[in-house]
């Protein structure tokens, strides 16, 4: 191991030959133990590799952006659940200034990743692609294809989960005012269908989580 991760074990973590640790090459995990700790360069010998696996469902999240700590919050707690693609949304309603900072932001978002990524056992990163504008976003996706909404319309996310089979899902949610009417025009003609998780208003991040653990249960 060197660079920046070599640094952080040695020096920050105070890293010490015969410590174990768990690796990964991006296809399996090992469990590592430390030979030798250098300034820059951290080398291990590797024990046995560690049972882990991927969920065979792939779900993108099309994750409209909000105050910058409650979408970090989210980004950290969809990687936990395993999302494979993260498309960072510039819809109507999101602050202006809060999009024009997002670009300077991703090497702070990738490093949120790696982190949580480590913490769950991920085999794989998420792809955090750049950030898009909603009907760019609709159009990219495929297989199940739901938009979490707080309309009249919108159905039960048990009912639309309730038989469905598919492997691919995209998980669309939206600012905190909201998304607009044109913006649930263009979902329906990509194909989405409108999903409550009941009566409560919930935060964009806590939609994540609930809305993520759901897809997992009944499709993961």
């Amino acid at each position: 191991m060197m660079g920046d991760a070599a640094h952080h074990l040695g020096r920050v973590l105070r890293a010490e030959p015969g410590q174990l640790y768990e690796l990964s090459d991006g296809e399996k995990v090992w469990l590592g133990r430390i030979e030798t700790v250098g300034r820059d360069r951290v080398e291990f010998s590797l024990v046995e590799q560690i049972a882990a696996r991927e969920s065979a469902l792939e779900t993108t999240l099309l994750l409209s952006i909000v105050k910058f700590d409650s979408f970090e919050w989210a980004l950290e707690k969809a990687t936990e659940l395993g999302v494979r693609t993260i498309v960072p949304v510039a819809a109507e309603r999101s602050e202006k200034g809060l999009l024009s900072g997002a670009a300077k932001r991703s090497e702070r978002w990738q490093r949120i990743l790696l982190e949580a990524a480590q913490q769950s056992r991920r085999i794989r990163l998420p792809e955090l692609e750049a950030v898009q504008k909603p009907v760019e976003a609709f159009l990219k996706a495929d297989g199940l294809r739901v938009m979490l909404s707080e309309r009249a319309e919108a159905r039960p996310f048990r009912e639309i989960l309730r038989g469905e089979s598919a492997k691919q899902a995209v998980l669309a949610i939206g600012p905190e005012g909201g998304w607009t009417d044109e913006e649930f025009w263009a979902a329906g003609s990509a194909g989405f269908q409108q999903a409550s998780l009941g009566s409560l208003i919930l935060r964009t991040e806590t939609a994540v989580i609930a809305a993520l653990a759901n897809l997992n249960y009944a499709l993961g």
